[in-house]
């Protein structure tokens, strides 16, 4: 709530809270049957928090009940995520459908269940459209062959082109109380930029309202960050801190932004995948996406 005061939404976000439910909503089992990949948000034990992409063919995300959902898919070995997720965690989802430009919400408690996850479901509701860029899978192969490309505390060149040309990312974040959510963030090419080898920043445009990631944010700065190579499978893992800033005087170097938010790297991971993992068609950018301004250097 405090970041719905400092934005001025306390009114209209109370007015769209019962959009979140305690189970899936109508529809949920045939939307995720669908779907190829699932972002995950969780913290590890010593409180840092990732963002990690599981993948599975269509109806690898199986509704088992209201509140109740089998994910067939574990992270990788080499994944921030694979050790945390071998035990009972608090997990934040998302569901996105890139050609249909959907997007659902599910928060909870996910248990170790045979081959996958076990999700019991906390939270749940759908987002907009908004800033969604439109891609339709291309090819899927056999299982994934995975290798640590690199891991540091700094972002390497190649990783900060990836950043600077993206038009998607996805973010994790927690509660003080341990409660994870995970989030996405697009637009144009160029709206999120790399300040430096261990800084990055985005705009934070006009949304529902309600504020989740900016309201954990707030109140718990660690975060966690992935980009995605869209043509190769390859990912880029960041986790660090975030922190809001609510100046409009920062907010006027990115169009349509309300505000920004600047991210503090403390350590990157990046994973490549086999050739055969699955690869996406050319963007469609959103509609709604705000026109980009050309970075000012800030001389690093």
């Amino acid at each position: 709530m405090a970041a719905q005061d400092l934005a001025g939404f306390r009114e209209s976000a109370d007015r769209l809270r019962p959009i979140i439910g305690e189970s899936l909503p109508q529809g949920a089992a045939g939307f995720l049957a669908e779907l190829r990949f699932l972002v995950v948000g969780a913290a590890s034990p010593d409180g840092q928090v990732w963002a990690s992409v599981l993948y599975g063919e269509p109806g690898f995300l199986h509704v088992l009940g209201s509140r109740d959902v089998y994910i067939g898919a574990r992270p990788t070995k080499v994944d921030p995520l694979a050790a945390v997720l071998q035990q009972p965690t608090l997990v934040g989802t998302l569901a996105i459908d890139l050609p249909n430009r959907r997007r659902l919400r599910i928060n909870g408690r996910v248990t170790p269940s045979q081959d996958g996850l076990r999700l019991s479901v906390d939270q749940a509701y759908g987002n907009c459209p908004k800033y969604i860029q439109r891609r339709s899978p291309q090819k899927t192969g056999p299982a994934r062959s995975t290798r640590m490309v690199s891991e540091g505390s700094e972002l390497t060149a190649e990783q900060r082109r990836v950043i600077d040309t993206a038009d998607t990312f996805f973010i994790a974040s927690t509660s003080t109380a341990g409660d994870a959510d995970a989030s996405h963030r697009g637009g144009n090419p160029g709206f999120v930029r790399s300040l430096s080898a261990d800084r990055v920043q985005w705009p934070d445009y006009e949304g529902n309202t309600m504020l989740m990631t900016l309201g954990n944010l707030t109140v718990n700065p660690a975060a966690g960050l992935v980009f995605i190579d869209w043509q190769r499978g390859a990912t880029v893992q960041l986790t660090g801190t975030a922190t809001v800033n609510w100046s409009a005087h920062a907010a006027a170097g990115f169009p349509g932004a309300e505000r920004t938010v600047e991210f503090r790297v403390t350590k990157v991971i990046q994973i490549d995948h086999s050739e055969d993992a699955l690869s996406w068609s050319a963007p469609q950018y959103s509609r709604f996406n705000p026109p980009v301004a050309p970075a000012a250097s800030d001389g690093s």
